[in-house]
């Protein structure tokens, strides 16, 4: 048997902590699976990167899943899908390995949500300057009109556990008036940042009433269920002892604590080193 058939992991990356509230929401989804969780937090935020620095960070994560014995690596990231992935899947895959990540699974059901055809994104600055959530929605539901905004200041406040600061009111408060303003008819609002969830209640509170809110991770966890359904060849190749491991290329004791804040429990997490991994 190839190396490429040996069952393996999911692969759950992301450039922090905000991939574990997709991660939750996969595990729920699909128990019995093994399940390898990489944060780069050690370089994170991704949002204010360059496209190339964002696809060679996520490469160099990728390929180290590939060589812990991942078959499929999600991206739980929104930069990382917005900047790396179509690259990835098209010049770097070794036979029998796929990558998948979150912007499509969001993109393909968003119109099952408004009624106005108006959709707002909030997002980092790089998701929005890929224009990565524009051109999908248009692909699939071309009759919707995107209005994007940008939240520097979310992913910071949330990675320092300031949820309910005077800080996170404002920018929160702040940012969807911005989103808002740029049309009256927006009737549904996508959190396209994976950390944003955490900030919910506080969105709510400054989301007028009878607009839709949707969060990533239910939906993602659906769209994988599917995939995986669609294709037994991949499904094969996954792994099934209900096996979780974290791995961090930062500090692991951090990581652990402010992990269970977006995972929703206790987590033991171990460091990792990617640099090495370059194919």
């Amino acid at each position: 048997m190839s190396l490429n058939n040996i069952p393996g992991p999911i692969g759950i990356f992301d450039s922090g902590y905000g991939g574990l509230t997709v991660f939750k929401e996969i595990h729920k989804s699909l128990p019995d699976y093994d399940y390898i969780y990489l944060g780069d937090n050690a370089r994170v935020p991704y949002g204010t990167r360059s496209f190339e620095t964002v696809y060679e960070y996520t490469k160099e994560c990728v390929f180290k899943l590939f060589e812990l014995g991942c078959n499929l690596v999600i991206l739980a990231c929104n930069t990382a899908s917005a900047k790396a992935l179509r690259t990835i899947q098209q010049n770097d895959l070794p036979e029998g390995k796929k990558v998948l990540g979150v912007i499509r699974p969001t993109s393909e059901v968003v119109d099952q949500f408004t009624k106005s055809n108006k959709v707002g994104i909030l997002a980092t600055q790089g998701t929005v300057n890929s224009n990565s959530y524009v051109i999908e929605i248009n692909k699939f539901h071309p009759q919707i009109e995107v209005f994007q905004h940008a939240c520097p200041f979310w992913v910071p406040l949330v990675e320092n556990n300031e949820l309910n600061s005077e800080g996170a009111n404002f920018f929160v408060q702040q940012d969807i008036k911005q989103l808002l303003s740029e049309s009256p008819d927006i009737d549904t609002i996508l959190l396209a940042c994976t950390h944003y969830p955490l900030l919910l209640p506080l969105i709510e509170k400054y989301v007028p009433q009878g607009i839709n809110i949707i969060s990533q991770g239910a939906l993602v966890a659906e769209s994988l269920v599917d995939y995986l359904r669609r294709h037994p060849e991949v499904q094969e190749k996954c792994s099934k002892n209900k096996t979780l491991q974290f791995f961090t290329t930062d500090d692991p004791e951090d990581f652990n604590r402010k992990a269970e804040i977006f995972f929703g429990e206790k987590i033991e997490s171990s460091f990792l080193k990617v640099l090495d991994s370059n194919p």
